[in-house]
């Protein structure tokens, strides 16, 4: 085999999404069940093995910069074709996802089989850095395939080529395993058991000792302050929004209607609320807004942007 220049710009460019290719491939095996796939034995696509056409082939190039390629350029009414795709099939899969087989029709895509200058099928080809390197024309016996392949991999390592895909479709998509969430503190397991009977009093006041007793229990002041959010949406009045558009004044009817909007999801719209009834409250009233806000605060989070720009507007405010 010929050395293959080097990737331009030297290095690897990059992963490539595999799956256009994958969901090609699957979409034409459920619009035909029980069929053979088009290329003449193909078999279904996986994690290492696609199909391709002449409108993939600008993204096969892409990918051989990242992991080297096998293309089988095959036919559907090649008997040879079928036996050397299963073939194929198995020594790629057993690269672990360090080789991918890209299988082409080469009567329904002209394009990629002009590309590679294949003058018979089956024809393999590599695909490195985006350079073809001829492999073989007609049937290679499998045991012959393997040793070949890793004369490919070696090749591949020489110019940067060296990454891989996921064995398994599904394998980037699927859920991690979630670690085992650590114990609650036992003050905090009774606090929860107190709301569970809906003793909002109790699980507040079980908060407020677990706060006393570690400073730097950062968990309990945004559970105190839903505790008392909570507590204090049952005694919110039928109205308190009309009310409180009546009465821009009143402070506690602005109160009641910015829990409300927390409750809602509408953090912005509570913050904005309570500040502009910060802004012309009389001093005894500001005490209680800046508490609200500060109770808001721990529950929304305070790396939380909208935290961010609440706490300067209620600095300006203040100074």
């Amino acid at each position: 085999m010929a050395a293959v220049p080097s990737p331009p710009g030297g290095g690897l460019r990059g992963a490539v999404d595999l799956s256009p290719l994958v969901a090609r491939q699957t979409a034409q095996t459920a619009q035909q069940p029980g069929q053979q796939p088009a290329d003449g034995g193909a078999p279904a696509a996986s994690g290492v093995v696609v199909e391709i056409g002449d409108a993939e082939f600008p993204q096969l190039i892409e990918l051989s910069r990242t992991v080297p390629v096998v293309v089988a350029l095959v036919a559907t009414w090649s008997t040879p074709s079928q036996d050397l795709i299963t073939s194929l099939r198995r020594v790629v899969e057993a690269a672990a996802g360090r080789l991918v087989l890209a299988v082409v029709d080469s009567d329904a895509s002209p394009q990629v089989a002009a590309a590679f200058q294949a003058q018979s099928v089956p024809t393999v080809v590599a695909l490195i850095a985006g350079s073809p390197v001829p492999l073989f024309s007609g049937v290679l016996p499998e045991d012959r395939m393997a040793p070949l392949f890793e004369q490919v991999l070696e090749l591949a390592a020489q110019n940067g080529v060296t990454g891989s895909v996921p064995a398994d479709p599904g394998a980037e998509d699927a859920p991690a395993a979630e670690p085992e969430p650590e114990p609650l503190p036992p003050l905090h397991q009774e606090a929860y058991a107190a709301i569970d009977r809906g003793d909002y009093a109790e699980a507040a006041r079980l908060f407020r000792t677990a706060i006393a007793q570690d400073p730097r229990d950062t968990a309990a002041p945004a559970a105190l302050a839903q505790v008392e959010l909570l507590d204090r949406l049952r005694y919110v009045p039928d109205g308190a929004r009309e009310s409180a558009a009546a009465a821009p004044a009143d402070v506690q009817a602005a109160l009641a209607v910015a829990d409300l909007d927390v409750a809602g999801g509408h953090v912005e719209d509570a913050f904005g609320r309570l500040l502009d009834a910060f802004a012309t409250a009389a001093p005894d009233e500001r005490t209680a807004i800046r508490t609200r806000l500060l109770d808001y605060f721990a529950l929304t989070g305070v790396d939380d942007p909208r935290v961010a720009a609440a706490r300067r507007r209620l600095a300006s405010l203040l100074y």
